[in-house]
């Protein structure tokens, strides 16, 4: 059996030696060549998996790092009977502390507390609930968005999607990459913001139109970017703040990440690694933290502005920020 793996997944390297013939490789060279004779692939968002990698392969089995699996052709791994697994949720609480400190330094910039702020959240899963129930608690007053979610419950506290564009100050975004997401805030979207609303993007770049938003006059603050690693340098300067798709880059969220891929292809395959978690790491143990506590220790913990910082200062070392980012620490 061959296994090739993404070679800049943390805490994995040596799990599957004893089972299986193990090859690590950049994401950018896993390739139709590599995964010819190969069973299963452990990839992240940088290896685009669809008929023109894995027609011929052998491949029966993709798992993913990630939550999203935009860069899966779902559909032809169906067809072709390949199954596909993803870490869902792995992440959530790193996404939310970005946020945070996002929310703090808009609050900062503006001069004003959470409460004199209107914040809507698009996408409410793993990481846009925990987004809408802490800013709630922080005090912003929350207006939410996710319309599967809202056909499916008919007593969910969801509202329309033009609603949140007229109304608030602050839009951040937590959806999934799909023919219905891609470009959902572009030129239509952004005439009916108000003057000053303020855009946060940590789910996927294509989910906002970057050109238009950065001409619109409006402040954005993005995680994620149409055509990373390679976008505009002055979509990146435009930026208030900016981050090389590290929102959910923490020990914890990386952890779970890895542990739910290797706990799937156990499963798949017959190993024996079913409970295994990375040593060292210690889970998260939830907690609530208010705003005064949150903004006088975030920066301890993540200091976004040093971040973007490195980053406008250098966009070409893109990828190797994010490849070799120092994971930070949850604490709520």
């Amino acid at each position: 059996m061959r296994i090739i793996i993404d070679r800049d997944i943390p805490f994995i390297e040596g799990l599957f030696e004893p089972y299986a013939e193990v090859v690590y490789l950049a994401g950018g060279d896993i390739d139709r060549a590599a995964v010819a004779d190969c069973d299963a692939l452990v990839v992240r968002t940088r290896t685009r998996c669809d008929e023109k990698l894995l027609e011929g392969s052998s491949v029966r089995f993709i798992a993913t790092a990630t939550i999203g699996t935009d860069h899966i052709d779902t559909a032809y791994c169906l067809k072709r009977g390949i199954i596909v697994a993803n870490a869902a949720g792995c992440n959530a609480r790193g996404v939310l502390q970005w946020v945070a400190a996002v929310l703090r330094h808009i609050t900062i910039r503006r001069g004003c507390s959470p409460e004199a702020l209107k914040l809507g959240v698009v996408g409410v899963g793993n990481v846009g609930s925990l987004v809408a129930h802490y800013a709630e608690a922080w005090g912003f007053e929350v207006l939410k968005c996710d319309p599967p979610r809202a056909r499916r419950e008919e007593d969910g506290d969801f509202r329309e999607y033009e609603e949140l564009l007229r109304e608030c100050d602050i839009l951040t975004f937590h959806t999934p990459l799909d023919a219905t997401t891609r470009h959902m805030l572009s030129a239509r979207e952004i005439a009916m913001l108000k003057p000053n609303a303020v855009i946060i993007n940590a789910s996927r770049g294509e989910v906002v139109d970057n050109r238009t938003v950065a001409r619109s006059g409006h402040d954005y603050y993005f995680d994620v970017w149409e055509g990373e690693p390679n976008m505009p340098k002055d979509i990146l300067e435009g930026a208030q703040l900016a981050t090389p798709h590290i929102a959910g880059y923490s020990r914890q969220g990386k952890a779970n990440a890895t542990a739910m891929v290797v706990r799937a292809l156990a499963s798949m395959f017959g190993f024996r690694l079913g409970g295994w978690y990375p040593e060292g790491v210690s889970p998260t143990t939830p907690r609530e933290i208010g705003w005064e506590e949150l903004s006088s220790t975030i920066g301890k913990f993540f200091d976004i502005e040093a971040e973007s910082a490195t980053l406008k200062a250098s966009p070409e070392a893109f990828e190797l920020l994010r490849n070799s980012y120092r994971y930070r620490e949850e604490y709520f």
